[in-house]
This record gives structure tokens, sequence and C-alpha cells, in this order.
């Protein structure tokens, strides 16, 4: 008899952006992105953090100030659609932690992703994430709100030999 305790799709592909976002060297904020296709498979992932070849030794993690991170870090969505290195991304799925902002929005579209789901939208009134909100549904993005059944995940790295 198989198991019936297993995650669904969603608590799966939202599980791979969380663990992205963990990579995020960004002290206040972690995002992360998992992009997949209408089998299910996923194509790739992304989170928050400076270029490649930027040190995140020496560029600002500062939220204020003259000197802060935003005008150098790279988003989880737009980090996930670069990583794909060419592949199509037409009509597939992007899992994300937070609602996207307008810049990942427009990147989005772009690159016909055809389904954002996202777990937090605590930006929702920031003229940003509207522009977000009013774009993505123009370009015909479907938008869907996740409500886990469940709270967490636990990973357990000892395995039985």
């Amino acid at each position: 008899m198989k198991r019936t305790d297993y995650i669904s799709w969603d608590e799966y592909f939202m599980g791979v952006a969380l663990l992205a976002a963990n990579r995020s060297k960004d002290p206040n904020t972690q995002v992360g992105a998992c992009i997949v296709d209408q089998n299910n498979v996923i194509l790739t992932t992304g989170y928050n953090g400076f270029p490649i070849g930027c040190s995140d030794d020496e560029f600002p993690w500062d939220r204020e100030g003259d000197n802060t991170k935003y005008p150098f870090v790279v988003h989880a969505e737009l980090n996930a659609i670069l990583n794909a290195s060419g592949k199509s991304l037409r009509g597939s799925r992007l899992y994300v932690a937070l609602f996207p902002c307008n810049e990942c929005a427009k990147a989005i579209i772009q690159a016909g992703i055809g389904e954002v789901v996202y777990l937090s939208d605590k930006y929702a009134d920031t003229p940003a994430t509207k522009a977000s909100k009013l774009m993505l549904t123009a370009a015909g993005v479907k938008l869907t709100r996740f409500y886990p059944d469940i709270d967490s995940l636990t990973l357990n790295f000892k395995v039985d030999k």
C-alpha cells in the first residue's frame, strides 16, 4: 500500500523555492524562486543576491543610507530566469516566496511564464507591487496565492546506511 502523507506538487515546488532562499546571503530578506514546466519538471531556480563576479563581501547589504544593496541585488525571479541559460520558459510556472516586483514582472512576462504562484504578498500596497499586478494581469499571467496545507517541511540529512 502506498504512502498517503506525501506533499503536493505545489508544496514540493514552493519548498524548493524556500530552500533556494536559504542560499541568499542577504541579512534581511531571503527570497527563492523555482520555475517548472507543464510536466512538473524543475527547469531552474534562483535566489536574491549579487551578480556573478560582484563579491558579497565588497558590495553593500545595507537597506538605508547612501550605499544600499538595492542598485546591485538581483531578485530571485530574475536570477531563476537568467539561470535557465536559454531554455524556453514559455508556459511554465514560477514559484516564489514573495510576490514579484514590477521589474521582475517585466522579465516574467518577456520570458513567457504563464503562472506565478506566490506565498507572501506583504508589499501588496506598494506602487511597485501594484504595477507588477497590473502588468502581469494585462499580459495574461495567472496569479495564484499559495495556501499550504502544512506549516513546515523538515529535511533530514541523516540517512540509514
